[in-house]
């Protein structure tokens, strides 16, 4: 037999398996020449072994697809071939036959009635070493990208930004809101936060007391557990809550002011995580004087440094001297107060009754004055009417939602010693609005129309 060169023994091979296949009969006398000389035929298992190739090859024949009427018929074979050492090393095509274990192939072909007849497919072009040698490998730089800058985290609560009082998600956050005197009706704190949360009023500011003052206003003191308990119930109700301490009212007493510095430190744990939620006002109207308005500067000074040593980081709220209505006091030292805090977080507060509010004049005035300073203002207080005269509280609103400047009205119920006219409501619950009440809630500028949630909620 005529000797195969081995750059044509894939074909062969495969040919030779196929017509196995189709006629049923094992392959004889096939015999390989290698390049040393040395014959191995196919049947002789053992001088293939003793070379060490595998006495199993496999080799499947794609299946042709079924005409109508034929059925695929699978037939098992186990063959037997041998190539030697140096055509396994030249060809990838008869490297998969020295595979080491035993294999078995499956031959499909479609099968009719008539005989069966198998073709042989055309050999492929030789397969040379060179033809099979791995790709060069494909070095990749990796891309280095750099992320979009992200978002600036929130603050943690509150914040002061020129004349705008920024909520905990950086949006405005404009005060429409009822005062509640919590530390005389202590009783009355639920249906009082309900009533006012229907008005929907967004805050409540919440009078407190330090059980320490040199003028015999020793309520108090609200404790650290009820702080707690009456800012859930704030929250609750979607209400930012200011807290009041309401013992130093009207002092000149440096002394009294702080006294109330002492007590939001001992009660600090009540709010301290509530940045979000809790503004503390240090003291209502401490300085009742309208001159000598340096000492209320110096003495607000020393009191928010003192606050903020102690860790305290919520917005801090500095009412005016002259019982509040001193508007000219923050106009003219709020810079200073404000810059003395390390947080640069402190808002001021401007009562308005007939000394600061009793005509259209006197409101625009005392309003402009602070907001040209680049001060963040609410109205903390206000009524329709006081002791010192009528207050036009239409215009109060009405020019507050016009600079969008919060107010917080004067008060849900409890008013006593000739100024009950100054309830907002007849009931704890809020079913019976006096008419101070119904021009508060319904006015064109008043909560119901001009309030909005704070983003927190």
């Amino acid at each position: 037999m005529k000797a195969i060169k081995k750059s044509f023994l894939s074909a062969v091979l495969a040919a030779a398996m196929l017509f196995n296949a189709a006629c049923s009969q094992s392959v004889e006398d096939v015999e390989i020449v290698s390049e040393s000389g040395t014959t191995i035929y196919e049947h002789d298992r053992t001088a293939a072994e003793s070379k060490g190739f595998s006495d199993e090859a496999a080799v499947t024949v794609p299946a042709e697809e079924s005409s109508p009427g034929e059925t695929d018929v699978t037939e098992e074979h186990t063959d037997t071939s041998s190539v030697s050492d140096t055509f396994a090393e030249d060809s990838a095509a008869t490297a998969t036959a020295a595979e080491s274990s035993k294999q078995s192939h499956t031959v499909t072909a479609a099968v009719t009635k008539a005989p069966v007849v198998t073709t042989a497919a055309a050999a492929k072009p030789p397969v040379t070493a060179a033809a099979v040698t791995k790709p060069p490998a494909i070095i990749t730089t990796p891309v280095i990208t750099t992320a979009a800058p992200e978002k600036p985290v929130s603050s943690k609560g509150f914040k002061v930004s020129g004349t705008k009082l920024l909520d905990a998600n950086g949006n405005e956050f404009v005060m429409r809101g009822i005062n509640h005197a919590h530390v005389w009706f202590r009783d009355n704190l639920d249906q009082a936060l309900q009533g006012i949360a229907n008005t929907g009023a967004n805050c409540v500011r919440i009078v407190l007391g330090d059980g320490n003052s040199s003028g015999g206003n020793n309520w108090g003191p609200t404790s650290e557990s009820e702080i707690k308990n009456i800012i859930q119930k704030c929250k609750s109700r979607n209400l930012i809550c200011i807290l009041d301490s309401h013992n130093a009212t009207g002092s000149d007493s440096v002394s009294d002011l702080n006294k109330a510095v002492e007590y939001w430190k001992r009660v600090k744990n009540a709010f301290i995580g509530e940045e979000k939620y809790v503004i503390i006002n240090i003291a209502n109207e401490w300085y009742g004087s309208w001159n000598n308005l340096d000492k209320w500067a110096n003495a607000y000074v020393d009191a928010v440094k003192a606050l903020r040593s102690a860790g305290i980081r919520n917005t801090i709220m500095v009412d005016s001297a002259g019982w509040g209505q001193c508007a000219k006091s923050v106009a003219q030292y709020g810079e200073k107060i404000f810059n003395a805090d390390p947080e640069k977080n402190t808002m001021f507060s401007i009562h308005m009754y007939g000394s600061a509010g009793g005509n259209k004049n006197q409101i625009k005035t005392n309003i402009d004055n602070v907001l040209n300073k680049n001060l963040c203002l609410v109205i903390g207080e206000f009524g329709w009417n006081h002791s010192d005269g009528d207050v036009d509280e239409d215009y109060i609103m009405q020019y507050c939602s016009q600079k969008n400047v919060g107010y917080i009205a004067w008060s849900w119920k409890g008013n006593g010693g000739g100024v009950e006219y100054l309830d907002i409501s007849y009931d704890w619950e809020g079913n019976n609005l006096s008419d101070w009440g119904v021009n508060l809630v319904n006015n064109t500028y008043g909560i119901r129309k001009t309030s909005k949630r704070c983003t927190v909620f």
